[in-house]
């Protein structure tokens, strides 16, 4: 590619956006940020694009579009959820960052992909919820021996790909995802009747948004986690593990069919993949200094708690039973973890709820995006009826 990589942010103003922000600020002459989008912090929208020079931004939630005021001469603002997708499929655009959080992020994956722009994905949920048909959208599974539009974000699914690097997708024997085991690892389940908020976002490794903080707490990360790996490296869910790495250092690991195991190892900072992500296949200098292993010391990995941590388990069954279950799944966790973060309900709630909307709900084989939103709205709806009759 001649010039710099154009790239579309959306999401810009939460946490992978920020970080992505610095990256590309690091690099001008080959990353120039063309579109931003936001879903309500219209002002720090505003002020991301007068500092760039941006010449189209989107914020979803049109009461916040009073926020927006000086603009880059020339830079249009845009209110609502399709003009968010609109920005992926900019003909000046060449890379589609999606940042956003939940299965709002749906959308714009399918319109990326469509538009034949590469696709570096840090909305997790867009494959949990439609990775059936995102997928071949982006030409199928993810090897990493041959190109493809659809680059993973997130540290445990980059590293992953990284370990895939010139291995041939036949000698793949399991995918190993490391969990930190986030803030109450070591905890049994009636201590967490009685978390906070805070206690709850307190993550000990990585900082992060707070929906994906408060999903690591309850290992729904990880679970999601595990379905998005399964459909994007198209590797079946009985050869994905999971194992807990405290140290967060191990960020996943890729066990082939002669016994050898390749380990990705790097820093806890989540600029390093985004970094790989604008780079890939080359690789930039280093956005920060490099791991310390005399320091760290050891490396410690121990069997998750299934028990007092049943999201996990509740997030591979419906990844078993496949079709829109993960849909279903997915939006009543969403519905969940807001309820807990504004005091309506305990964390160990989230399960509950998570767990009587997936009772509820008979599993089709999906057909269409449409399809999957309707889901969506009823896991939505069953959930808010569920929190409400705790």
């Amino acid at each position: 590619m001649s010039g710099p990589l154009r790239v579309a942010v959306l999401g810009s103003t939460g946490s992978i956006g920020l970080q992505a922000l610095y990256v590309a600020a690091r690099f001008p002459e080959r990353v120039r940020v063309v579109a931003l989008a936001a879903n309500r912090q219209g002002a720090v929208l505003a002020a991301q694009a007068m500092r760039l020079g941006v010449g189209r931004i989107a914020l979803a939630d049109e009461t916040c579009a009073p926020e927006v005021t000086d603009l880059p001469p020339g830079c249009r603002c845009a209110t609502g959820a399709a003009a968010v997708t609109e920005l992926a499929t900019l003909p000046d655009v060449d890379l589609v960052l999606n940042a956003l959080v939940g299965a709002a992020g749906l959308r714009v994956s399918e319109a990326a992909l469509r538009s034949g722009k590469v696709l570096a994905l840090a909305n997790k949920e867009s494959l949990v919820v439609g990775g059936e048909l995102l997928m071949p959208l982006a030409g199928g599974p993810v090897h990493a021996v041959t190109p493809t539009r659809l680059i993973p974000v997130d540290s445990e699914h980059s590293a992953l790909f990284q370990c895939l690097l010139g291995e041939p997708a036949d000698a793949v024997a399991k995918l190993w995802l490391t969990a930190s085991g986030g803030p109450f690892r070591g905890r049994d389940r009636a201590s967490l009747e009685g978390v906070t908020r805070a206690e709850a976002l307190a993550h000990p490794r990585w900082t992060m948004g707070p929906k994906i903080t408060i999903d690591s707490a309850t290992l729904m990360n990880k679970g999601l986690e595990v379905i998005e790996a399964h459909y994007l490296f198209g590797v079946d869910f009985d050869d994905i593990r999971i194992v807990v790495h405290p140290q967060s250092t191990v960020h996943s690991m890729v066990e082939f069919a002669d016994g050898s195991v390749k380990a990705h190892l790097g820093v806890t900072d989540m600029r390093v993949p985004i970094q790989y992500a604008l780079s890939h296949p080359r690789r930039w200098s280093a956005p920060l200094p490099p791991v310390d292993f005399a320091a760290l010391g050891r490396l410690e990995f121990e069997e998750p708690d299934w028990a007092t941590f049943r999201c996990l388990g509740l997030a591979l069954e419906a990844g078993r039973v496949g079709g829109t279950a993960p849909a279903a799944l997915n939006g009543a966790n969403e519905v969940a973890v807001a309820a807990f973060l504004d005091g309506r309900l305990p964390l160990t709630g989230i399960d509950r709820v998570v767990e009587t909307v997936m009772e509820r709900h008979d599993a089709e084989v999906v057909t269409s995006f449409e399809q999957l939103e309707d889901v969506d709205r009823w896991a939505r709806a069953r959930a808010t009826l569920a929190i409400a009759s705790a």
